[in-house]
């Protein structure tokens, strides 16, 4: 069903088909209504926007794609695959489809990277090496990647299935990008904290802490998307 949650003066000017919103608790929807209404009435901006960061990511990749193997280009861009999973998401649901596989996806890749990325930036790069507003666009991007993770639940149900193809993919994604590389070297993003004299040196510090942070974020989504469920088949009794 669909609803027209009211969005104050924005309400008379944007005009658009807003899904209702069930009664959840704060930590599986954290974002406002009123910021959620707004993003679905204008959901075509959104998507947009992500296709634009997917275009944009995968630019970013270029130089980590030419030193990886064609085989394993799969599990390099996370952060572009996380906008284009969200993209693909809300365009599915404005045109009518649910694809719950791909709201899965949508919501672990938004959440996952849109975390891990500013951990990264913030607590293990830091600001050197790279221009400072591209230091800073990451950042932000990210976390608003994030925010939008959070609007899933309005249309998305998580079942079961769905969320295992999620935990399997970005499953295997911890595995190859810091544990077991099936081919070539590690396939996480290139961390400037584990170059040290000009070579990447996976055995510092850095490497662990942002595995940790991967499989963390991993586990956290996985309880966020169940726990949604969980509570929206408690709110039909």
């Amino acid at each position: 069903m669909a609803g027209e949650g009211g969005i104050g003066p924005f309400g008379r000017i944007l005009d658009g088909r807003v899904p209702d919103r069930d009664a959840l608790p704060w930590y599986v929807a954290p974002v406002p209504r009123t910021i959620e209404d707004l993003g679905f009435r204008l959901v075509w901006l959104v998507v947009a926007v992500n296709l634009v960061g997917t275009a944009f990511g995968f630019w970013y990749y270029r130089v980590q794609f030419a030193q990886t193997p064609i085989v394993m280009w799969p599990f390099v861009p996370d952060s572009p695959l996380a906008t284009l999973f969200i993209a693909l998401s809300l365009a599915a649901w404005k045109l009518g489809h649910d694809p719950e596989w791909l709201h899965a996806l949508a919501f672990f890749g938004c959440l996952k990277l849109g975390l891990w990325t500013p951990f990264v930036q913030l607590v293990l790069n830091g600001p050197g090496g790279i221009a400072t507003w591209l230091y800073w666009f990451l950042v932000f991007s990210h976390l608003a990647m994030a925010l939008q993770g959070f609007v899933i639940h309005r249309y998305a149900d998580f079942p079961v299935g769905a969320v295992a193809v999620a935990v399997a993919w970005y499953g295997v994604n911890d595995v190859v990008d810091y544990f077991a590389p099936l081919v070539g070297d590690f396939h996480h993003t290139l961390l400037r904290a584990e170059f040290v004299d000009g070579v990447i040196d996976h055995t510092v510090v850095a490497h662990d802490l942002a595995a940790a942070a991967a499989v963390t974020l991993t586990l956290a989504a996985t309880f966020l998307a169940l726990a949604t469920r969980v509570k929206k088949l408690e709110a039909e009794r």
